[in-house]
């Protein structure tokens, strides 16, 4: 054998090796990286039915839909402290009763939580600054005008 077959071989089983070790998935990891907090495929199925209990699906779209739980886990991942990060593990982990219940069961868990818990303090307002801030409500719901505005120059003036 010679150098330059045995280098192209060489090359050939590492690109393999990338390959194999990047299309290996852990199939209980979510669905989107985060660097700071761990969480497991059932605690974003968790969050996904706690978030769709706050904002449901009526004649628009829904949380799950417009999927604001990836919006939250982000946000918990990269903007808040250790400490909340902490908060919202542990809440999260509190609430692991609330699988597979209903929407309406999930809303009075939230509700008996209160304003006081910060678990569903930071969860209701990540939920609600993610649909404010969606592509949704952005195109559908609220209407946006270029400053300096629509210019309106027979407008009648009372004295």
């Amino acid at each position: 054998m010679d150098r330059r077959s045995a280098i192209k071989q060489m090359f050939v089983l590492a690109g393999g090796m990338m390959i194999a070790t990047s299309c290996s998935t852990d199939g209980n990891a979510t669905s989107i990286i985060l660097n700071n907090i761990k969480m497991s495929a059932s605690d974003e199925a968790l969050l996904a039915d706690i978030v769709e209990a706050i904002i449901p699906e009526t004649d628009s779209p829904g949380a799950k839909t417009l999927q604001l739980h990836l919006f939250v886990m982000k946000m918990v991942d990269d903007c808040h402290s250790p400490e909340d990060q902490e908060l919202f593990l542990k809440g999260l982990k509190d609430a692991k009763d609330l699988s597979g219940k209903s929407i309406a069961e999930t809303a009075t868990y939230m509700q008996q939580l209160g304003p006081k818990d910060g678990f569903a303090k930071m969860i209701k307002e990540r939920t609600v600054q993610g649909y404010l801030n969606s592509e949704y409500v952005m195109k559908n719901k609220l209407i946006y005008e270029l400053v300096p505005g629509r210019y309106d120059g027979a407008v009648k003036v009372n004295s």
